[in-house]
């Protein structure tokens, strides 16, 4: 196993995410516990000592599951992380209560790492709202020993996490964000690690395979890469991407079953980070890819100064190019949840004023349309 340093530990390069852990007839609530605890076993034996939850994940019960089976290992044989739910809004005002019931969930006295849960453009001015006192809260825990390390998760945009970061930044020890060689142009996660690089505040890694996309690629896809590195499969490809990226110190891995578990425990037996002809081949898929599925946006605002609404319609274009490729998820609706009803997609009154100085040709009211569609099912 690949080991990192992170101040005076010793972390496993490969952490175990508990937000996919193997259920029973598909239901997420309901998690197989047998086959977690073989998991984690398999995982104990193989070096992996970073272990990540959440309040949420699975319903709310992979807290419980988590602690259930940890609990049977010595305290100091694992790092322990899960993080306060700021993702949900009503749980602002709850932040002692909140936390004061994860450690009974999880059966512990501290955790090893402690986050805000992601800080995204929905939750950042609740975050940053004194009132609600969670900030204050989470540094006396830390000063008191029941958090060892306190950081934050962000899905948000590169601006938000500077917010987050000039506001408590001296105080953040490491941030968990959404890095794969997709994402690194897509979603803009190489300006965010620069941003987190000025800050020197070393990174994990959420997300690596984009939920599994990145481990099934097309016979063409695949045989690019194969072409390559004959002997790698396609899911390491993702894990050598971020094993060449000197600020990632811990890469998070949902898996759902022992093959899973497996591969990836194999991949980080060892380190090899990409060539720069392996970097560029990666780089070009990236493109090919996100070229299917997405509009070519160049964010120059001629569309902003026409629009008789108002609307911000990059942004609102590059939240749609996500949801798209995406196939649905969680981040644009996320994200749309801070814009007031009357700068939806839905706003859009179709009278194609912006399409008419698009240097791009699109046509942006059949997108806010279909847009507006999506999101409402």
């Amino acid at each position: 196993m690949v080991y990192k340093n992170f101040q005076d530990l010793q972390l496993s390069a490969l952490g175990f995410g508990a937000m996919r852990l193997p259920v029973i007839d598909g239901n997420d609530a309901k998690i197989d516990a047998e086959t977690a605890e073989k998991m984690i076993a398999c995982a104990m034996e193989s070096g992996i000592n970073y272990y990540d939850t959440a309040w949420g994940y699975h319903d709310g019960n992979s807290e419980l599951v988590m602690g259930k089976i940890l609990h049977k290992y010595p305290r100091e044989s694992f790092y322990l992380a899960t993080k306060f739910p700021g993702y949900d809004l009503s749980n602002m005002d709850k932040v002692e209560e909140i936390f004061e019931k994860q450690l009974e969930k999880c059966q512990v006295e501290y955790f090893d790492f402690y986050l805000f849960h992601n800080v995204c453009e929905m939750n950042i001015d609740a975050y940053l709202d004194k009132k609600y006192g969670i900030f204050e809260y989470l540094i006396k825990q830390k000063e008191t020993g029941r958090i060892r390390h306190l950081g934050f998760s962000a899905h948000g945009s590169y601006d938000i996490i500077k917010r987050f970061l000039e506001a408590y930044g001296d105080y953040m020890e490491f941030c968990q964000l959404q890095i794969n060689w997709l994402d690194w142009s897509f979603q803009n996660a190489k300006a965010k690690v620069e941003l987190l690089k000025e800050h020197q505040i070393p990174v994990w890694v959420m997300e690596p395979l984009r939920g599994g996309r990145l481990a099934k690629l097309s016979d063409r896809e695949a045989g690019t890469l194969k072409a390559l590195r004959p002997e790698e499969s396609i899911p390491a490809w993702a894990f050598r991407f971020l094993q060449t990226i000197p600020e990632v110190r811990v890469v998070l891995s949902g898996m759902s079953d022992m093959e899973q578990l497996r591969g990836n425990i194999n991949t980080f037996e060892s380190e090899k980070p990409l060539t720069g002809e392996e970097w560029k081949a990666l780089e070009k898929l990236a493109e090919e890819m996100t070229k299917q599925d997405v509009l070519p946006c160049t964010s120059c605002h001629y569309c902003v100064t026409h629009c008789p609404k108002g609307l911000n319609i990059p942004e609102l274009l590059e939240l749609y190019n996500e949801h798209t490729f995406t196939g649905g998820g969680f981040i644009a609706p996320m994200a749309l949840m801070a814009v007031p009803e009357d700068k939806k997609p839905g706003a859009c009154i179709g009278c194609k004023s912006c399409e008419a100085v698009c240097p791009q040709q699109i046509k942006i009211s059949e997108a806010m349309a279909d847009f507006h569609k999506k999101l409402n099912g």
